[in-house]
């Protein structure tokens, strides 16, 4: 199998993983609750229903291949290869109606990333990477992503998707970094890891996530430059927290802060 193999299926598994998608997105739409009483974490029929035709065509295409997914659990995980599939990052967004979510496809190769895309099939955009290299298409055309340059924090702008996901002494940590730097943004889930890759933000701070949450997003911010570890500066494939910076001075300056 080639890396040309893996992009076109891939790009399949987006566009049709998409059309499922888009006709529950700002319909009457009702979402379940799977936290069991805690904190608020909705699914659809449309994450199931995405999620259950991804499976279907990996399966059918790449049988010997294990997929980790938000939905329906693990297959096959101890495989070589290993898809993560998030059918909706930002089901919250989502049952909002605002297009602040996005599919999320990650391929693992003994365990590590070396695939990702991000897919908004209401922007018609995706943001794909390999580790080595990162793409934008879209509305805006087919080019590049880069990171961009920024030489500290307090030329920074960070995003997490919600304070409220941090608890004691992490919310304070976070806090830290955050008056560090000159804007702040929140509410952006995969878009903003999104973003850093294209170049608009520079830092996204994040703590309680699932693999399918991160592990498609690393080949997408290390291919346009851009650097992923959790909160001790370690690789971070398992979820949990995680620092994510276009450059590496912002990067090792909000480790510091969240450190101290």
């Amino acid at each position: 199998m080639t890396v040309v193999d893996i992009a076109r299926f891939t790009d399949d598994l987006a566009t049709r993983s998409g059309q499922v998608i888009m006709p529950f997105f700002r319909s009457a739409l009702r979402a379940e609750d799977k936290s069991g009483g805690h904190d608020f974490d909705p699914v659809t029929e449309a994450d199931r229903a995405a999620e259950a035709l991804m499976r279907q065509l990996i399966r059918a295409t790449f049988p010997a291949h294990g997929i980790a997914g938000e939905e329906f659990g693990d297959e096959q995980t101890d495989a070589d290869y290993v898809w993560v599939l998030d059918p909706i990052d930002g089901t919250k967004a989502f049952i909002a109606g605002l297009p602040l979510w996005g599919t999320l496809i990650g391929l693992k190769h003994k365990g590590q990333p070396v695939y990702g895309l991000m897919h908004q099939p209401f922007t018609g955009e995706r943001f794909v990477g390999d580790g080595q290299g990162a793409r934008y298409r879209g509305p805006a055309g087919d080019h590049a992503l880069k990171t961009r340059a920024c030489a500290s924090l307090a030329e920074a702008t960070i995003s997490t998707t919600s304070p409220h996901m941090f608890k004691g002494e992490a919310l304070a940590a976070y806090r830290r970094v955050e008056e560090a730097c000159r804007l702040h943004r929140y509410g952006y889930d995969c878009y903003a890891y999104c973003m850093v890759a294209a170049g608009h933000i520079d830092l996204v701070i994040e703590a309680g996530l699932k693999p399918c949450d991160i592990l498609p997003l690393i080949p997408i911010i290390t291919g346009a430059g851009g650097i992923v570890t959790d909160w001790q500066g370690n690789p971070v494939t398992d979820g949990g927290s995680v620092v994510v910076a276009g450059d590496a001075r912002v990067h090792a300056a909000a480790l510091s802060l969240l450190s101290a």
